[in-house]
C-alpha cells in the first residue's frame, strides 16, 4: 500500500505538528485506545450506507480502524489522516485503502468522488472547514457521520478530560476549544454551514478496559492533546494528576473499566 503524501505550504503546514502529535504513541493509539469506537464505528457504517460497492471516505481515518470495518462490509475505501505514524499502521489494516498523508481543510480528492463520509473523534471545535471540504467530496444524497465526546449523562472519561484541561492554562485552552463541537448546536451549525441538511444526533457506548496501571498510563497518554501537557509538565508529574482521575474506575484485580457515551451526528448532502 503506498501512502500519497499532500504537500504542505507555509500557510497551512499546523496539520503536519498536529500529525507528529497524533503519531508519537502511535502504537498505543491503535492498538490500546482506538477500538473504544467500535460500536460507533458499526452504527454510523450502517447510518452512512455503507454495503458492498459504497465508495466511503474517512477522513482523519488514524491508524485505520473503521476502514478495516468497511473494507469487511465490502466498500471501496479512502482516508487521509495528518499523521504518517498511524497511516503506516492503517495500510496494515486496510490494505486495499487509497491512504493519503495531508490535512482535512484540503482534500486531495475530486468533487463529487464518495458515496459516503465518516469521521470517528476527528473532527472537533473549529474544523468548519473540514465540513465544507466533506460536503464537496461527496455525491448528492450521500451522508456524513462524525463522533464526538458529547455532554453525555454517562462518561467516565470527564474527571479525565479535567484534569488534563487543568494541567496548564494553554491545554486548558485548547481542550475547550477542541471540545466546543460537543456543546448543543455546535455541530449542528457546522454541518448546516457547510450546506447539509436533516441533520440529527445518537450516541453509543464506547468502553475502555486495562488490563493495569501501566496499560492504562501508556493508554491515556497516547492521544494528541496529550503531548503538550507531557512536554510541559513531564511524565512523572503528569501521570500520577490523571491517574488520579480515573482511580474510581479501577477494579479489585487492578484493572480498569470506563464506560462512555460517545455521540454521533449524521448530515445528508441535498440531492
Amino acid at each position: 500500500m503506498t501512502i500519497t503524501e499532500q504537500a504542505a505550504t507555509t500557510s497551512d503546514a499546523s496539520w503536519i505538528e498536529a500529525g507528529e502529535a497524533w503519531g508519537h504513541a502511535a502504537i498505543d493509539w491503535a492498538y490500546n485506545f482506538e477500538t473504544y469506537a467500535r460500536d460507533a464505528i458499526e452504527e454510523v457504517l450502517t447510518i452512512v450506507g455503507v454495503t458492498e460497492g459504497t465508495e466511503l471516505f474517512d477522513l482523519a481515518c488514524g491508524s485505520g480502524y473503521a476502514l478495516s470495518r468497511a473494507e469487511r462490509l465490502g466498500a471501496k475505501t479512502s482516508g487521509l489522516d495528518a499523521s504518517a505514524a498511524l497511516l503506516n499502521i492503517a495500510a496494515r489494516r486496510a490494505p486495499d485503502s487509497d491512504l493519503r498523508l495531508g490535512t482535512m481543510f484540503d482534500l486531495p480528492f475530486a468533487d463529487e468522488s464518495f458515496d459516503a463520509a465518516t469521521s470517528f473523534n476527528g473532527v472537533w471545535g473549529g474544523c468548519s472547514e473540514a465540513f465544507i471540504e466533506a460536503y464537496r467530496v461527496l455525491r448528492p444524497g450521500a451522508k456524513f457521520g462524525v463522533t464526538f465526546w458529547g455532554p453525555g449523562k454517562n462518561l467516565d472519561l470527564r474527571d479525565w478530560f479535567i484534569a488534563l484541561g487543568t494541567s496548564t492554562p494553554s491545554v486548558g485552552e485548547e481542550m475547550m476549544d477542541l471540545a466546543a463541537i460537543g456543546a448543543p448546536g455546535v455541530v449542528e451549525s457546522m454541518f448546516d454551514g457547510a450546506g447539509f441538511v436533516d441533520v440529527w444526533r445518537g450516541s453509543t457506548t464506547a468502553i475502555l478496559e486495562f488490563a493495569d496501571e501501566d496499560i492504562a498510563w501508556k493508554t491515556l497518554r497516547s492521544p494528541g492533546v496529550v503531548l503538550p501537557a507531557l512536554d510541559a509538565l513531564g511524565e512523572e508529574a503528569l501521570r500520577p494528576r490523571l491517574m488520579a482521575a480515573i482511580a474510581p474506575f479501577r477494579n479489585d484485580d487492578g484493572s480498569y473499566r470506563l464506560v462512555n457515551e460517545l455521540t454521533h451526528a449524521i448530515g445528508t448532502k441535498p440531492l
